[in-house]
Parts: C-alpha cells; sequence; structure tokens
C-alpha cells in the first residue's frame, strides 16, 4: 500500500500540475521541531470522549466539530520521502473518536497526495461520521479550460472514495486580483458549473479560500444572492485580527473579513490559527504572561481558543502532524472554553501591539514555495530567523565592532550559525539559493514574500556573521 500510496514522483507531480503550478504544492511535513516539545506536552492528559463542541452550518444544518483536521502536513515515514499512511489512520481514528468530523484537503497537498492519504483513513469509516472538504486548486493556465477543472473535480471525488463532496471550496481566490478570478472561475463557466453541481447534491455546500486582493473577497460576497455562499474561509488569528494588513500589505484584517461574513450571515471556517506556528513560539514575556493565567495549558491553546470563540465561526483548522498536537488541540475544544473578553484584548491588543514591533519575516510555513529545485529549506530558515529575533538571540554584525556594541554578540553570534546548521543541512541553506525566482512565480507564496530578496539578505546576514567572529 505505501508504494501505491507514494509512486507519484516529484518530477511527475510538477508535470501534473504544469510549471505555474508547481510551487503551490504544500509539502506535508518537515522535521518536528522537538525544542520545547518534551516540555509542552509532558504533563499531557487525554483529552475526553464525548466532549466536543459543534458548531451548526446555517445551510445544511450540519453540525460540524469546532475543530477540523488540515491535511496538508500529514506524518511521513522517518528517514522517508513516503507517507505514513498506517499512522495517518490511527491519527484519524482517534480524531474522529474524539468527536473530529471535518477534514480539509486539496488536489495539490502533499505532493499531490493528500486527497488520496485522506480517502484511505476516512474510508474505512460510515460516510456519515465526517464531513469532508477539497477545493478547485485549478491555479496553473493548464487548468484554467472548463474541461480540465472538470476533471480535476471528479479526480478529487475518485480519490477520497466518495460520490459527493461535503464542502467544496474554490482554492485561494484573491491571488492574482479579480482578472484571475475571471480566468479560473468565471470565463470558463466553472463557477456556473459548481453551482449546478450543488443543485443536483454531488456538492453539499459551496464556499471559497481567500488571500490577496480585498476587491475579489468583497466581489464575490457582493453576488451573495446570486450564488448563497454556504460558508467562506479565512485567516484568523490574535495577530491578523488587527495587524494582517500591517504585517503583510496584501493581507486584509481578519476583524474586517470576519465581520463582512457576519453580515451575511455566511459562517466562516478559520484557517492559520497559529499563523504558521509563530503563535506557538512566541516570545518569552507572552509565555510568561500566558502561563501565569493558566500553567496547565499550552500557548498553542490560547490561539485556538481564540479563533473558535466568535459563535460566527464553524471549524477552526489545523494541520496536526504529530499526535501530540492532535490531542492538544482536542484538549483546547472538547469542550471549548471561549475566551472572556478581557482575555481576547489582552491577546488582539496589548500581546499583538508587542509583537508588532518585531518586524519578523511575515512567513507562515504552508510550505507553498515548496519543493525548492535547489533544496533551499524556505520555511525552516525564515522560522529559524524569526525564533531567534522574537527570543532576543538576533545578533547584529553591521556595527563597526559587535563585540563591543553588544556584550552578548558572540554568544549570539555562536547560537544562531549553530541553530542553523543543526536545523537546516548546509546545502540547503540561503547562500545556495540562485534566485530562480520559481518559488514566487505566479504569486504562489499567499504572504507575497519576496522570497528570493529575503533569502539574499539571509545569506549576507550569515556571512557577516562569520567574518565578524
Amino acid at each position: 500500500m505505501k508504494q501505491n500510496i507514494n509512486n507519484i514522483s516529484r518530477r511527475s507531480f510538477l508535470k501534473m500540475l504544469g510549471i505555474g503550478g508547481a510551487a503551490t504544492i504544500a509539502a506535508c511535513a518537515g522535521k518536528k521541531n522537538t525544542d520545547n516539545a518534551a516540555d509542552e506536552y509532558k504533563n499531557q492528559v487525554e483529552p475526553p470522549v464525548g466532549k466536543m463542541t459543534y458548531r451548526t452550518c446555517t445551510n445544511s444544518g450540519d453540525k460540524v466539530s469546532i475543530l477540523g483536521y488540515g491535511m496538508m502536513r500529514l506524518p511521513m515515514i522517518e528517514g522517508t520521502e513516503e507517507f505514513d499512511q498506517e499512522m495517518i489512520n490511527r491519527q484519524v481514528d482517534y480524531a474522529i473518536e474524539h468527536g473530529l468530523n471535518y477534514f480539509d484537503t486539496s488536489p495539490v497537498y502533499c505532493r499531490g497526495l493528500s486527497e488520496r492519504c485522506t480517502g484511505i483513513a476516512l474510508s474505512r469509516h460510515p460516510r456519515n461520521k465526517y464531513f469532508v472538504a477539497t477545493k478547485m486548486s485549478n491555479f496553473d493556465p493548464s487548468f484554467w479550460p472548463l474541461d480540465a477543472s472538470i476533471k480535476m473535480y471528479h479526480d478529487s471525488m475518485k480519490e477520497l472514495q466518495v460520490d459527493y463532496i461535503d464542502y467544496y471550496l474554490l482554492h485561494s481566490i484573491g491571488g492574482g486580483g479579480m482578472e484571475n478570478l475571471h480566468q479560473r472561475f468565471l470565463d470558463n463557466g466553472l463557477l456556473d458549473y459548481l453551482v449546478e453541481e450543488r443543485k443536483a447534491g454531488r456538492i453539499r455546500n459551496l464556499g471559497f479560500s481567500y488571500h490577496g486582493d480585498v476587491s475579489v473577497f468583497d466581489y464575490l460576497l457582493s453576488e451573495h444572492d446570486k450564488y448563497h455562499w454556504d460558508f467562506v474561509q479565512i485567516e484568523l488569528n490574535w495577530l491578523d485580527w488587527q495587524y494582517a494588513n500591517e504585517i503583510n500589505d496584501r493581507n486584509t484584517d481578519a476583524s474586517y473579513l470576519y465581520g463582512e461574513l457576519q453580515k451575511r450571515g455566511i459562517p466562516a471556517v478559520i484557517m492559520e490559527p497559529l499563523l504558521g506556528g509563530r503563535l506557538a513560539k512566541v516570545p518569552q514575556y507572552v509565555v510568561n504572561e500566558l502561563k501565569q493565567r493558566q500553567p496547565e495549558k499550552s500557548i498553542a491553546s490560547w490561539a485556538f481558543r481564540y479563533a473558535g470563540t466568535p459563535e460566527g465561526v464553524l471549524t477552526v483548522l489545523s494541520g496536526m502532524t504529530y499526535m501530540e498536537h492532535l490531542k492538544d488541540n482536542l484538549l483546547s475544544y472538547c469542550p471549548l472554553e471561549p475566551l472572556t473578553k478581557e482575555e481576547q484584548e489582552l491577546l488582539d491588543t496589548k500581546i499583538a501591539h508587542q509583537m508588532m514591533e518585531e518586524d519578523l519575516i511575515p512567513c507562515n510555513a504552508c510550505q507553498y514555495c515548496m519543493p525548492c529545485p535547489y533544496g533551499i529549506d524556505i520555511p525552516t530558515i525564515f522560522t529559524h530567523y524569526n525564533k531567534l529575533k522574537t527570543e532576543g538571540f538576533l545578533p547584529d554584525p553591521t556595527a563597526e565592532n559587535p563585540s563591543q556594541a553588544d556584550p552578548d554578540y558572540r554568544e549570539k553570534r555562536r547560537r544562531y550559525l549553530i541553530s542553523l546548521d543543526r536545523h537546516v543541512p548546509r546545502d540547503r541553506q540561503p547562500d545556495h539559493c540562485i534566485q530562480c525566482g520559481r518559488c514566487i512565480h505566479d504569486k504562489h507564496c499567499p504572504q507575497q514574500i519576496n522570497i528570493p530578496s529575503k533569502m539574499l539578505e539571509l545569506s549576507q546576514l550569515i556571512e557577516q556573521l562569520k567574518q565578524n567572529g
């Protein structure tokens, strides 16, 4: 079975998506970050069965678990490039046992294998035990003709082993603006086709996920009377609530997105509750503040409670690679203890304002930029930089005499270089980037980071650190 699951090579998958779609691949699981995992989960208890919080989808009446399983960071067999179907099955079984019933995937996740892996795991359960969500991920122009997109839609059903899809999304509208929306969904008649599929019952709920140009978001909502959106997927967390546009001027504050959906009574599906893991790896002063209030809870649990508290939220997605992450999130939602107004303001006002002064690279570790054709580990490099900066260990080698300017410079320099080598192999570090631009081709980074430029900056920083010892 493992051979069948993993038999799509990187080359053949890139060919399947086309050159323009190559960078939309979300390479699921990376190396496990064990820096703080032992401390964070050493006293973890078993989440209770039968205590999951549910929300009702207003149009279909579905009772959906407030925790949704994002199937884009699936576990892999250690030391291989193969997905661990046995572990995927175990985690799906555990999730369903504890009341989780919403599973979100896409044709382009996990080298094109997420739907297949998800279908194998879910097909072992009665069809009425789960809701499956997948997407029209027709990013590459080769999929814009109607027949090509329709084939992608039917292939999703085959891979998922279903004859209807519970929640179907136009994937990542907003990237490329209105012109791209017309090319992918409107001018080719695809959206009209999907509306007819909903009428026929093969799609039970139709919606879209949003990143990018807010005019596209606004336009589709203005057409709500025509399309009757059943749900919309947005990025929402306690940093993006008021500061998404300041983090990245291409983003839109979650308070606006959520508010527009609420006006129309459209349920919100939440992605990026942890902002690519950044809200689980916060500065120490934030850890101290939160642990003082709830010492037994993980830092991540605060972000999940924040994302799940608004009443208009249908479900909160989490890409849970490891069992301890799944258990921790189940503990947050079995049942959900909504944040108080004071706790919400602590996060999205006081702490968010403090963190905005950090000026981090706005990478969410979605891995849409991967795989790099030259092996650069882009998300891990950015995560490493952000982690040391938030912890106050980022060395500044630009002073005339760094050691005199900062008494801790040598220790910071040593820590930065050693920890980089520990997390990223030498041949996958920034100085091996050749500036080919594949990672930003067709605007595939949802955060619109100029990745080659950032790689050059980090390469120069690392070189300065090596010379200014």
